[in-house]
């Protein structure tokens, strides 16, 4: 064991990703197995490697942790992107849930049939345009701060960053009237870690294309 974290899922975005950027913003490097059949998942579950019969799986310090958000609130406050105090970890988690919410729909994209597809795009556009985005777009405004919460670079920051690319890839022009989640888009995405997380070679991974479904679909099959 090489002491760095270590990361089961598939060859893919899917619940994994966020924990993927977090842990890259924060300058860790992992390691990754990737499931390519239902039998590795089955047998992961019989060891008892899954507490609730569910991946991500993430190796470290010791644990072998799963359900996303709990990976993803020891990684925050590990590696010091969780706040100064309570009321800082309220926001962030405010936040984070928001756009987690903006994200599911981003996650469940790959699997709607073909003629849903359009009408789908459509209700992330209206989403993002009309309920999310305007909060953080407000929150940068009134603040006047380059980061979501005191001043200082957290989890909360990362989510948004992940999720307006993610939207992006759909809907390009979707930040076209936020001003201030442009200036944001750029800063975060010239910040050390992130910039290196965004060359080609990284651990990122591509948008979800149809052998990835087709590879969800038959590992997690009942």
């Amino acid at each position: 064991m090489s002491g760095k974290p270590r990361l089961t899922y598939l060859n893919g975005r899917g619940r994994m990703e966020s924990i993927r950027w977090l842990l890259a913003a924060a300058g860790v490097e992992f390691e990754e197995v990737y499931l390519e059949t239902k039998e590795q998942y089955d047998k992961l579950i019989k060891d008892g490697f899954l507490l609730f019969q569910q991946v991500p799986l993430v190796e470290i310090d010791g644990m072998k942790m799963v359900q996303t958000k709990a990976i993803m609130s020891y990684i925050a406050g590990k590696y010091n992107l969780y706040g100064k105090d309570l009321k800082e970890r309220a926001l962030i988690d405010m936040y984070v849930e928001g756009i987690s919410d903006l994200m599911q729909m981003i996650l469940m994209f790959p699997f709607s049939p073909p003629d849903a597809k359009e009408k789908n795009i459509e209700s992330i556009k209206e989403r993002a345009t009309n309920r999310y985005f305007p909060v953080f777009e407000k929150v940068l405004k009134q603040h006047g701060q380059d980061f979501l919460v005191g001043n200082k670079f957290s989890w909360a920051d990362v989510q948004l960053i992940e999720a307006i690319l993610a939207v992006e890839e759909k809907v390009p022009a979707v930040l076209s009237g936020f001003p201030q989640l442009q200036v944001f888009k750029t800063k975060m995405s010239n910040m050390p870690t992130i910039k290196k997380f965004l060359q080609p070679g990284s651990p990122r991974k591509p948008p979800p294309d149809a052998h990835y479904v087709e590879t969800v679909l038959k590992i997690f099959k009942k």
